[in-house]
């Protein structure tokens, strides 16, 4: 594809985002990109995911709804067949002879966030803002899976030896793809695995080779449910799930921190009652909590649900937990960080690189980082910088398009040098 196909198909992503578990559309336009490249393997949703690893799935209504939009937007039947059920995503796989198994991971799932409609923000005024109102891609994971086709395609004409994989998960934001696609088998034969993500405050042409800093994150869902009475004439026949809410809130900001190292806490979503003089009878919340290592994250996670069991008993209540989304921390291996270093400064557009530069959040990513690493292989998170005028996650994020060429370059270099090595 040249650079301005890759625009297109970056601003079609960009028009149909879809949140974890329904990128139907997403998956079927990758595919259909994908099979008019010389292949040899295409692996298509089931076949691209631990099946029984999956956690966060909607259920069928919500499920079919996305379906009907992906198929309403003009999605292939036959693609979307495949995906029933929420089983979305792809990994391609390119042989070219003898030499290492090089991945590349790119999420392509959306964020649930409307859309500015502002005439200064680009996609609105250039014609390619979101069409699934409430939904946007606010954090650039379709410029991630563009680049990944670009990749593709540059590896495709160049002299690399070796074998490609490039995989297109879902879920990311999550926290919920990355698990299933680490334990698909397709990266137990891989040496070097680079994942990429643009922005994270860094400029169009600075390259960061290897990113760090991921925090452990574990989100959770917890029920509470009481007894429900008059708040008037009756409070005391009341078990009230609302109080018990307001107590774990309290106490879970009280975890006391860690010595050996940083570790977080938030709840963003509290969902429940009926009317001002009923006693709630149920009422939901969502949070999660992380920590510098995973070993951290497990800390603040027992001591999480350690603290709604006890709100729950302490108003009578009884509550209900479940892990939302997981996903572990890991850091870039030097020596592959190196090799992206030094394609990035002998790459066109490229300004400045960057060896290193610290998250600060988490991704799940790290799934098949750790993965690769526990085999003997290689990962590494590369930071592809690109002006956005508005901060990731927010209505009036955007890419600077330039940045994904940036990305196809560097990336598809890395590759092709890696062909020439043995792990």
């Amino acid at each position: 594809m040249t650079a301005s196909d890759l625009v297109e198909l970056r601003r079609d992503l960009h028009r149909h985002p879809e949140p974890a578990w329904r990128e139907f559309y997403t998956t079927a336009r990758i595919v259909e990109e994908l099979e008019e490249r010389d292949l040899d393997a295409l692996y298509v949703g089931p076949e691209a995911l631990a099946e029984g690893d999956r956690v966060g799935v909607p259920d069928e209504d919500e499920l079919d709804a996305w379906l009907d939009r992906a198929s309403d937007a003009g999605a292939r039947g036959d693609v979307l067949e495949r995906l029933a059920g929420g089983l979305t995503g792809a990994v391609a796989v390119a042989e070219r002879g003898d030499g290492p198994t090089v991945a590349l991971r790119v999420d392509i799932d959306g964020l649930p966030i409307e859309e500015s409609a502002a005439n200064e923000h680009h996609p609105a005024a250039a014609g390619f803002r979101s069409e699934n109102e409430g939904y946007m891609h606010a954090c650039g994971h379709d410029a991630h899976a563009t680049i990944g086709i670009g990749v593709l395609d540059a590896v495709l004409d160049s002299d690399f030896a070796g074998t490609l994989k490039v995989f297109f998960q879902p879920g990311e934001e999550r926290i919920v793809g990355g698990e299933p696609m680490a334990n698909s088998g397709h990266l137990d034969d891989v040496d070097y695995l680079l994942a990429v993500h643009v922005g994270l405050d860094h400029p169009t042409g600075e390259i960061v080779a290897g990113v760090d800093g991921f925090l452990a994150v574990s989100q959770f869902e917890a029920e509470f449910v009481g007894n429900p009475s008059h708040a008037g004439a009756r409070p005391e026949e009341g078990d009230n799930a609302m109080q018990a809410v307001a107590t774990a809130i309290e106490n879970l900001y009280g975890i006391p921190r860690h010595g050996d190292g940083a570790t977080r806490v938030n709840v963003g979503v509290v969902e429940g009652g009926t009317a001002t003089n009923v006693v709630a009878e149920r009422v939901a919340i969502e949070g999660e909590v992380r920590g510098e290592t995973t070993e951290l994250m497990e800390y603040m996670d027992d001591r999480a649900r350690r603290v709604l069991r006890s709100a729950a008993e302490m108003h009578g209540c009884d509550v209900e937990t479940a892990t939302a989304g997981r996903a572990p921390s890991t850091r870039s291996d030097d020596g592959l960080r190196e090799v992206v270093a030094a394609v990035a400064r002998d790459t066109d557009g490229v300004t400045s690189v960057l060896e290193s530069d610290h998250l600060g959040g988490s991704e799940d990513a790290t799934y098949l980082m750790r993965r690769v690493q526990e085999r003997g292989g290689y990962a590494a998170y590369v930071g592809v910088g690109t002006d956005h005028p508005g901060g990731h996650h927010t209505a009036t994020f955007d890419v600077d398009e330039a940045s994904i060429d940036h990305g196809v370059e560097v990336l598809s270099r890395a590759v092709v040098e890696l062909g020439a090595r043995r792990p």
